[in-house]
C-alpha cells in the first residue's frame, strides 16, 4: 500500500552512508539518486525509503509522532540492523526483542534524530 517514504536529512552524505550500512541485514540497498539531493533504497518489496535534503531548503526537522516501521525477514536481521544503526551512531530507542507474541522489533532514532523501527511480524 505504501509506494515509499520519506526521510528528511541535514547531512546527506552522513545519511548515505548510515542506511546503507542500517539497511544490508534487512535486504535494502541504494536503488537510485535523483541528484545529489535525494537517495532511494530498495529490497525486495515494492516499497521504497527515500532520504532528503527538504525541497524548501530550511533545516529537516524530526516529525513529532512520525516514525517509520522497516520489516525484516527474521528476528536475526532485526537484530542486525538494530546493532549496525547503533555503530553507525544511532540513538538507542528500545533494544531488539518481542513486543506480542506476534512482534519482535528493535527501536533507534538516525543521526538526524528521525525514529525508525525495524520488526519481524508473525
Amino acid at each position: 500500500m505504501i509506494g515509499y517514504a520519506t526521510i528528511g536529512s541535514n547531512d546527506l552524505e552522513r545519511s548515505k552512508t548510515f542506511y546503507d550500512t542500517v539497511l544490508e541485514p534487512l535486504g535494502g540497498r541504494r536503488t537510485f539518486a535523483m541528484g545529489e539531493r535525494m537517495q532511494f533504497y530498495g529490497g525486495q518489496g515494492p516499497g521504497m525509503l527515500a532520504i532528503c535534503q527538504p525541497y524548501d531548503q530550511q533545516p529537516a526537522t524530526v516529525g513529532n509522532g512520525a516514525m517509520f516501521g522497516l520489516p525484516a525477514p527474521t528476528r536475526e536481521a532485526v537484530d542486525a540492523a538494530h546493532a549496525a544503526a547503533v555503530a553507525a551512531g544511532a540513538q538507542c530507542e528500545g533494544q531488539p526483542g518481542p513486543r506480542t507474541a506476534n512482534f519482535y522489533a528493535a527501536y533507534f532514532r538516525d543521526p538526524d534524530g528521525n525514529k525508525l523501527c525495524v520488526f519481524k511480524a508473525g
